[in-house]
């Protein structure tokens, strides 16, 4: 079951960043291998695309598509071979994409990072048993995943943008460093920073829509909106919708 919720989603009046005149977007937070929640909210948002206001609309993933949840492999499959309706479809690089990436390329400690951040749950997903998968050494289980993982689900990931500009709102996967101007900022910032992101209270340049820090709802502050609902955890995956000076949220019920 799916609920839109707008009161509570506005964000505060002080501050209101606008997208282009005729576009709407959706950003949708971390999926991170729940394949059933992230079906659930992409009829929510057909439905919503076209009970709306003609418009532009876009769809941006913030990343950390893959972990965690039950079916990696299915979502990225999803994704990859997704009908393109809508008028784009952007897909931002998460930390979870990156470690994925790297152990398949061989990085050793990649390779032992992804498998303490639920890196088992996608290895299942991807075919390997429990049983195989407990045997396996670091290198035999290198090798297993480089087998299993088709070539087209690691293009697609590889493909990933490290940041999305629209209007008054950039786009990211974990957030900015302040002080660094956007286009100087460091890619290994916006996929895996927190505290000096999180912990600033002042508007940046942009308002930053992203994922990466889990909290039970949505958070507004100053510069930044965080949509990352733990999805895998909670049940509930969120979209983040903007139009005009407005935001709302679709998001699935645990």
């Amino acid at each position: 079951m799916l609920r839109k919720l707008f009161g509570a989603a506005r964000a505060p009046a002080s501050a209101r960043p606008c997208v282009p005149d005729g576009e709407r977007i959706y950003a949708i937070g971390d999926v991170h291998g729940r394949l059933d929640l992230l079906d659930q909210l992409l009829a929510s948002i057909d439905a919503d695309d076209v009970t709306s206001t003609a418009a532009r609309t876009t769809v941006i993933f913030l990343g950390d598509l893959v972990d965690r949840g039950a079916n990696s492999a299915g979502v990225v499959e999803r994704l990859a071979t997704l009908p393109h309706r809508f008028s784009e479809v952007r897909f931002l690089m998460g930390n979870h994409e990156e470690i994925f990436l790297a152990a398949l390329a061989g990085d050793a400690k990649a390779l032992k990072l992804f498998c303490r951040v639920g890196g088992r749950e996608t290895m299942l997903s991807y075919g390997i048993g429990v049983g195989e998968y407990e045997r396996l050494d670091y290198a035999e289980l290198q090798s297993r995943m480089a087998a299993v993982v088709p070539d087209r689900h690691r293009d697609f990931l590889s493909g990933f943008e490290a940041m999305v500009i629209r209007g008054d709102y950039a786009f990211v996967h974990a957030g900015v460093r302040p002080g660094v101007p956007f286009p100087d900022q460091n890619p290994a910032d916006l996929r895996w920073i927190r505290t000096s992101f999180l912990d600033h209270r002042e508007p940046l340049e942009k308002m930053v829509v992203h994922g990466h820090t889990i909290e039970p709802e949505v958070v507004y502050r100053p510069h930044r909106i965080g949509i990352d609902t733990g999805a895998y955890d909670t049940g509930r995956l969120t979209a983040l919708v903007l139009e005009g000076d407005a935001t709302r949220l679709l998001q699935t019920s645990p």
